[in-house]
């Protein structure tokens, strides 16, 4: 089975003609509606869409077989998925999409199987890659070229050197500010943004 990516969602029905507000993941966001038919995350649907227009930071889009406005609305929520042969190739070598990364095997300097890549997250500091380790927990790590100094997709393995992680992770806790009780957390602290991003940048 080919690897799908998520490339935008459904955002709500616009108008009485059956148009759909579409956010997109991509970063050339009009490319949402140039990959051809997209599909839902079980890929039981297909839809084929025709850019419209824009409203604010969302794209209005026809979708084929959506004639009503109660049409378009049941596809709200509805994330847009495209076979991962479909997209280009990045042209940064630090530059790699998610679906490229899930599942690499982590391993140490010296070979050692530490685990497996389950997730990339941007918290809004950066890319974070989500561990399952081998001995059972997950373990979040900085993608960064210091922490993981070398992404072999080819070869299904990122090497991690645990070192640097240990000292991205001692920097950043001198860095925060406590936050006692009764005060406030930094805005943003509690809620990670739920958006999925195709692409992954380690700097």
């Amino acid at each position: 089975m080919s690897t799908k990516v998520c490339v935008g969602q459904f955002a709500g029905a616009h108008g009485v003609r059956g148009l759909v507000k579409v956010k997109s993941f991509t970063e050339d966001a009009q490319a949402v509606a140039s990959y051809g038919p997209l599909s839902d995350e079980r890929g039981a649907r297909r839809f084929t869409l025709t850019l419209q227009g824009t409203m604010k930071d969302l794209f209005l889009v026809r979708v084929d077989g959506i004639a009503t406005r109660e049409q378009a609305q049941e596809l709200t929520g509805v994330r847009l998925y495209v076979d991962r042969s479909a997209l280009p190739e990045t042209e940064d070598e630090d530059e790699f999409y998610h679906a490229d990364l899930i599942g690499l095997r982590a391993e140490l300097a010296d070979g050692t199987v530490w685990g497996t890549v389950k997730a990339l997250y941007d918290f809004g500091a950066g890319d974070v890659l989500e561990i399952r380790t081998e001995s059972g927990p997950l373990e979040m790590l900085p993608f960064t070229r210091a922490c993981v100094p070398v992404v072999d997709v080819k070869g299904g393995r990122v090497v991690v050197d645990l070192p640097a992680v240990i000292e991205a992770r001692e920097g950043e806790a001198d860095d925060n500010t406590l936050v006692g009780d009764g005060e406030d957390a930094p805005d943003g602290a509690d809620d990670a943004e739920d958006d999925v991003e195709n692409k992954g940048t380690r700097p």
